[in-house]
């Protein structure tokens, strides 16, 4: 029997608010992907062209995040909010750090008005490896 979790990054609340109403719907177990660094709200500001999200996003700078045990799962949700078009900076960073062999991923995120496909197929081309079959925007 295959094991799932939900996994999630939310600078604001609106993400982890989906992921634990997704953790309950499945009864799965939750964990959150978090910097090591926290963002502030200075940080997301996105009419700030000097954020640090926005230089993230436009420098593709890798986020340093706290390590997750996905080892016993099978199915991974993994749970963003769309910045600038596509998946955060540490999403990116938790696809690279960790291993997705044999683990099939499913995408949600939380957007005021941004489609999840862009970044459906950006990490679908950065991470070609990493099974992603299906995605949802809230």
């Amino acid at each position: 029997m295959s094991k799932t979790i939900v996994t999630y990054f939310s600078a604001t609340g609106t993400t982890r608010r989906v992921a634990e109403k997704l953790a309950q719907e499945k009864q799965t177990d939750i964990l959150e992907i978090k910097p090591v660094i926290p963002y502030t709200n200075e940080d997301i500001n996105w009419q700030d062209n000097e954020s640090r999200a926005n230089r993230e996003g436009r420098d593709q700078v890798e986020v340093a995040m706290e390590p997750l045990d996905i080892r016993d799962y099978d199915d991974i949700y993994v749970g963003f909010p769309i910045w600038w078009y596509t998946a955060p900076r540490i999403i990116f960073s938790f696809f690279k750090t960790h291993d997705f062999s044999n683990k099939t991923v499913h995408l949600f995120a939380t957007s005021g008005g941004s489609s999840i496909q862009r970044a459906q197929q950006d990490l679908s081309k950065a991470f070609p490896q990493v099974k992603i079959v299906d995605a949802k925007r809230y």
